[in-house]
C-alpha cells in the first residue's frame, strides 16, 4: 500500500519545509499552489514534491483538485501550517500496510497558539479526518471549515497532527476575520440574516462560557483565555457580517 501526501499552498515558505520534512517517508508528495510569489515552490521541489499551479477555486475545490493528482493507495491531506508529530508517520504506514477494514482515519490535532500547545477548551484532541483511501474521500463544498466525507467506515489514530497556525495574535485575528466572512456566506445561504442579539451577543457569550469553563479552557492559562475569548468574538463577527451581507443585497423585484 502506497501513501500520497497532498497540500495546497499560497506563500507558505515559512512552513512548507517543516511539513514536508515531517512526512518524508511518504511515497509521494503533491503540492498544489495558487500563485505564490515567495519560495514556496522552490522549497517544495527541493524536497522532491510534485508541484502544480492552478487558480484559486475555494478551499474544498482546491483540496479536491490536489487529491485528484495523487496516485497512492491512501491519501493524507494536510494544511500548509500543519506537520506530523514523531510517531504519526510510523503509525500511518503500519495501519495502511495491513489493508485495514476501514476507508478513512480521524487524526488528533494539537493547536499551537501564542507559543503554547493548547490542551483544553475543545481545541484538543480536535480530531480531523485527513487519511483515507484514494477514491473514497473528498472534501465537502463548504466555503470554510471544510471536512472530508468518506464513503465507508472510519477509525481513529493515536498520534497527532501539529497545527502551527497562530504564533501571533495578529495572525490569528487576520485568520478569524477571513473565516468569519466565509462563515457569513454559509449563514446567509441558510437565510439567518436578521439582526439578532441572540446570535451576535448571547451565542458568543455562551460559546466562551462553555469552552472556557465547562471544557476547561481556563487550564491553558493566559493563552487559553485569549483563544477562547477571541473564538467567541469570531462567532459574533460571523452573524454580524451575515446581517451586513443581507443589507448590501438589493431585494428581488416583485
Amino acid at each position: 500500500m502506497t501513501l500520497s501526501v497532498v497540500v495546497i499552498t499560497y506563500n507558505e515558505e515559512a512552513s512548507i519545509g517543516r511539513l514536508l520534512e515531517s512526512v518524508r517517508p511518504a511515497d509521494e508528495h503533491i503540492v498544489l499552489d495558487c500563485g505564490s510569489t515567495d519560495r514556496t515552490l522552490e522549497i517544495a521541489r527541493a524536497f522532491g514534491a510534485k508541484t502544480f499551479t492552478e487558480e484559486w477555486k475555494g478551499y474544498s475545490a482546491q483540496k479536491n483538485s490536489a487529491i485528484e493528482k495523487a496516485t497512492g493507495d491512501w491519501v493524507l491531506s494536510l494544511d500548509a501550517d500543519e506537520a506530523v508529530e514523531p510517531g504519526l508517520m510510523e503509525e500511518i504506514r503500519h495501519v495502511v500496510g495491513h489493508n485495514p477494514p476501514v476507508n478513512g482515519y480521524y487524526i488528533p490535532r494539537k493547536n499551537y497558539f501564542l507559543g503554547r500547545w493548547i490542551r483544553h477548551g475543545g481545541f484538543y484532541p480536535d480530531r480531523k479526518l485527513r487519511l483515507f483511501r484514494r477514491g473514497r474521500g473528498r472534501f465537502g463544498g463548504r466555503p470554510v471549515h471544510e471536512v472530508v466525507q468518506v464513503d465507508g467506515p472510519t477509525g481513529t489514530l493515536n498520534h497527532a497532527l501539529m497545527h502551527n497556525a497562530y504564533p501571533t495574535l495578529e495572525g490569528y485575528i487576520t485568520h478569524m476575520n477571513r473565516y468569519s466572512s466565509l462563515g457569513a456566506e454559509i449563514v446567509t445561504e441558510k437565510g439567518k440574516t436578521r439582526f439578532s442579539l441572540l446570535n451576535i451577543v448571547i451565542n458568543p457569550l455562551a460559546t466562551f462560557l462553555y469552552h472556557y469553563f465547562l471544557r476547561l479552557g481556563l487550564l491553558d492559562g493566559r493563552e487559553g483565555l485569549l483563544l477562547n475569548l477571541y473564538h467567541s468574538v469570531y462567532v459574533s463577527w460571523k452573524y454580524a457580517k451575515a446581517w451586513e451581507l443581507a443589507r448590501a443585497t438589493p431585494p428581488e423585484p416583485r
